[in-house]
């Protein structure tokens, strides 16, 4: 389900899922972006929760994963300037015999950096993506994060640097209509009068 305007992002594919076949389905849906993500982790990835935006509103999706985990990370984007780009990790199963889980995400903006978080163990698997960012989580989960997927968007050139100059822009023309509105009372004669210089009789 698509849940912003469209204006800022064209269009959106779905990558993944990475991990096992555990748990039960769940899927976000695709936002406009994401603004905050909050994983509890330990020996795997116990839960993810993350907040979107929508519209400009944030948007905090289910927590998806179980009530384990004894570290907690909070990943906090600088939406809409900074948006993830990348996310990778490893997984595996926890116990022997048992059903493979996500082990270990790191997550890549436009900008930094964020992790690993978890036990780096297992099946590494990767999603770059050049020119697009992620705006929706889905996967499955159960006790533990099983498995990861994400819907992905292409980004509009049309950035921050063009906001700065649609400012510019109409900076200078509200500067300019000041500049008029002060000046046009005020009739200023620029033509020269030569002055004739009396003769005496």
């Amino acid at each position: 389900m698509d849940r912003d305007d469209g204006r800022e992002i064209k269009k959106r594919i779905v990558i993944g899922s990475w991990g096992g076949h555990g748990g039960s389905p769940w899927d976000d849906g695709s936002f406009n972006g994401v603004r905050e993500i909050t994983l509890v982790y330990s020996l795997c990835i116990d839960s993810i929760t993350v907040v979107y935006d929508h519209n400009g509103q944030p948007y905090q999706a289910e927590k998806h994963g179980g009530v384990g985990g004894s570290r907690t990370a909070q990943i906090k984007l600088q939406f809409p300037e900074e948006y993830l780009t990348s996310v990778s990790g490893y997984y595996s199963p926890v116990v022997y015999g048992g059903s493979p889980v996500i082990r270990s995400l790191t997550f890549s903006s436009n900008k930094r950096k964020f992790g690993p978080f978890g036990v780096e163990r297992g099946t590494p698997f990767s999603m770059p993506m050049e020119g697009g960012q992620i705006v929706g989580f889905k996967g499955r989960s159960g006790w533990y994060l099983d498995a990861i997927g994400f819907y992905i968007a292409k980004v509009k050139t049309t950035t921050v640097l063009q906001k700065a100059q649609q400012s510019l822009v109409k900076l200078a023309s509200s500067v300019s209509m000041n500049y008029r509105s002060e000046d046009e009372p005020k009739k200023y004669s620029y033509f020269y009068k030569p002055t004739i210089p009396k003769t005496k009789a």
